[in-house]
């Protein structure tokens, strides 16, 4: 039987949604493995709109969904609408959006709060052992809603290649277990059906970011 997967967006851009490279990635490796995608985000509005040339916020508003859609070739359902019932696995791909949208991570960090609707759909998943595969950023959404939880994000140490290993440093004061990894690597929570890989948490060559979200999907689907 054809296992369908639900993949949540945070819009479409790097510092203001979802990581375009990574939302594509998890879609063709879903292909790739006979997986059917099934694309949602929320009807919310962005927390700010970033011009990606300069990096810096433009004066306008957009909204999540309506921006994902462009990721999803239209192709998406507004997160409310999710049944947990029909689905056999939830993603979630990283990029700032899921800091700025889905949660509060980038103006709160660890005293964050998350999206009614991403706690929602994260817990039903959770509580029908059914597996949430987390990457980049996105893992802090798990570290934050499930107590001693084992995810990872890369390093924990900051340098040129993690530059943001700091992040790991916070989940682990949401005592959550961090576990380095290297970005072709996936650490799996077997307990938590929890798979997470770091992508662009590492500065590496794109193909490497490819590998590692690949054998999350890949992980997630055998969990399913």
């Amino acid at each position: 039987m054809t296992k369908r997967v639900a993949v949540v967006l945070a819009g479409c851009g790097v510092f203001d949604g979802s990581e375009i490279h990574e939302a594509s990635a998890v879609l063709v490796h879903l292909s790739r493995e006979g997986a059917q995608a099934e694309v949602y985000a929320p009807n919310i509005p962005q927390m700010h709109v970033v011009d990606h040339v300069k990096g810096q916020p433009m004066p306008e508003q957009r909204n999540v969904l309506v921006e994902s859609a462009r990721i999803a070739r239209g192709n998406i359902k507004d997160l409310a609408t999710l049944d947990v019932k029909g689905l056999d696995a939830l993603i979630i791909p990283g990029g700032f959006g899921v800091a700025k949208n889905l949660s509060t991570w980038a103006t709160q960090g660890k005293n964050c709060s998350i999206c009614q609707e991403v706690e929602g759909v994260l817990r039903a998943f959770h509580a029908a052992h059914k597996p949430i595969g987390l990457c980049c950023i996105s893992p802090v959404l798990a570290a934050k809603i499930f107590p001693g939880c084992e995810v990872t994000v890369g390093h924990d140490t900051e340098c040129e290649q993690w530059p943001y290993a700091k992040t790991a440093e916070a989940m682990k004061e949401l005592g959550c277990r961090h576990v380095n990894s290297q970005v072709t690597e996936v650490h799996v929570d077997t307990r938590n059906q929890l798979v997470t890989t770091s992508a662009f948490m590492c500065n590496a060559p794109i193909h490497d970011i490819h590998d590692g979200i690949g054998k999350m999907v890949r992980e997630v689907l055998r969990l399913a």
